[in-house]
């Protein structure tokens, strides 16, 4: 049923039938806290370094042929996902990642072992720090697997948002003629179009789309071959150069080799960086499903000048209700990565000398919030802006009612007067342009050239250039 394993605490107990050791079994005790194990992400980006490790320790002659080829099948295998259930090590954990990395060492070598006719557990064949973790240190391994593990959900995250900024703009081109009442502070302001609403939040989408793209090239520096403090003790020169180029050829990632490694192993900034990007990201994501849920209240008792496809019965007690629910999904993944800043932020600023303890932390807060982010575009702009219709009735209904168009009349008739007919045409609900004809303010031809859809939604004065 077990093994006997020891190190430099004593001996504990191993399942006889698990592929990691001793420093997983300690690390799984210590570190009992969220019953959640290391973003796979992460330990499947170790075994990438450990892939490249030996395959360039392999090819120099440092290990074996025959413990290489060992190692490099293992790896295979793991990046298969085949071996998952072994890496046990709990997501929040002390010691900047070694228990991380001693868990992918302990599965490699077992593995391995057991390709070579051996035993697990039987660590002269293949020794986890020996031979898997040769020349490397944690504090080199796993910062850079964080790079390695980020990079790719930039790039699908950069691609969903520019699919969303695209849904974006077909509804700007799709409502681009229809004009509706614009707010501010919540109350009547000018009159907009439909279109350029859309085309705002588009915009601001193609920041945060090319933000995220260019993210990735804060990533590529890596600090491999640095070992322990960024001095690269213990690795040989060879190693060390060829060990980044290795891994570029790998991973298919322009990863380089950091020209002072001590800076990548204790300074996280990098992340900082690209977290603050995400949380730039998810603050306009809020902004938009929050503006959607609430122009499509109602539909009787709010604006309702959106129509949301409804996804979902919303109530268990009111028959008919549907609720904005994938609006209300991405404002709480968007809350969630704003959050999730934060703890980025207080665990890059809480490293010490030469080195950070929290980069575990740093890891599993920026790639869930790469994950989520990235599942939350895609639903939003999949399952609600590309469904949404703008209520063009409604929103005309809205704009006549107000008396905003008032402000069209400002140059002509001074601002009291403007002022007071947008009072009477409030009160009265009826249509600004009856109250000016009534009152003989203004021709036909006057209110039609002023109060034009075209003329109220660009740059100018209303029906200035016009011969009225």
């Amino acid at each position: 049923m077990f093994r006997v394993e020891s190190d430099a605490l004593g001996s504990e107990a191993v399942p006889s039938g698990a592929y990691y050791g001793i420093h997983a079994v300690r690390a799984r005790d210590n570190f009992a806290v969220s019953g959640r194990p290391v973003n796979p992400r992460i330990t499947r980006a170790i075994v990438m370094v450990k892939k490249a490790a030996a395959k360039v320790n392999g090819r120099q002659g440092d290990i074996s042929e025959q413990v290489a080829a060992g190692i490099l099948s293992a790896c295979d295998e793991i990046l298969q996902g085949q071996m998952d259930k072994h890496f046990i090590v709990d997501a929040y954990q002390g010691g900047a990642g070694t228990s991380t990395n001693m868990n992918v060492n302990e599965v490699i070598a077992n593995l391995a072992i057991e390709k070579l006719g051996g035993h697990k557990g039987d660590y002269r064949l293949i020794h986890p720090i020996d031979h898997v973790n040769l020349y490397q240190s944690t504090n080199d391994v796993y910062p850079t697997a964080m790079r390695i593990a980020m990079i790719p959900l930039l790039r699908s995250l950069s691609e969903e948002f520019a699919s969303l900024q695209e849904a974006l703009q077909e509804k700007e081109r799709e409502y681009a003629d229809v004009l509706r009442l614009g707010r501010t502070q919540l109350m009547d302001a000018l009159p907009i179009m439909a279109g350029q609403s859309f085309g705002a939040y588009a915009k601001a989408v193609a920041r945060d789309r090319w933000r995220l793209y260019k993210a990735e090239e804060r990533l590529r520096e890596i600090n491999l071959g640095g070992t322990a403090v960024g001095t690269g003790m213990n690795a040989p020169l060879a190693y060390i150069y060829a060990i980044a180029e290795e891994l570029r050829e790998l991973t298919g990632m322009g990863l380089c080799r950091s020209d002072f490694p001590m800076d990548g192993t204790q300074n996280m900034d990098v992340f900082v960086e690209v977290s603050g990007l995400l949380k730039a990201a998810a603050v306009n994501l809020l902004k938009i499903s929050g503006d959607f849920r609430l122009l499509n209240a109602g539909p009787s008792g709010g604006i309702a000048e959106y129509i949301l496809p409804p996804m979902q019965v919303g109530s268990s007690i009111l028959p008919g209700k549907m609720n904005p629910v994938i609006a209300e999904m991405a404002g709480s993944v968007a809350m969630k990565v704003i959050s999730n800043d934060t703890a980025v932020t207080l665990a890059a600023a809480s490293g010490q000398l030469e080195l950070n303890a929290f980069a575990p932390l740093i890891a599993e807060s920026l790639l869930e919030s790469l994950e989520i982010l990235t599942q939350a575009v895609r639903l939003f702009h999949e399952r609600c802006v590309r469904g949404l219709k703008v209520d063009t009735a409604h929103c005309l209904e809205h704009l006549e009612r107000s008396g905003v168009m008032a402000a069209a009349a400002v140059m002509y008739l001074g601002y009291d007067a403007a002022a007071e007919l947008a009072t009477s045409a409030a009160a009265s609900g009826r249509p600004l342009k009856e109250i000016l004809l009534e009152q003989g303010l203004m021709t036909k031809k006057q209110i039609d050239a002023i109060l034009h859809p075209l003329e109220v939604t660009k740059p100018g004065i209303p029906g200035r250039l016009r011969d009225l």
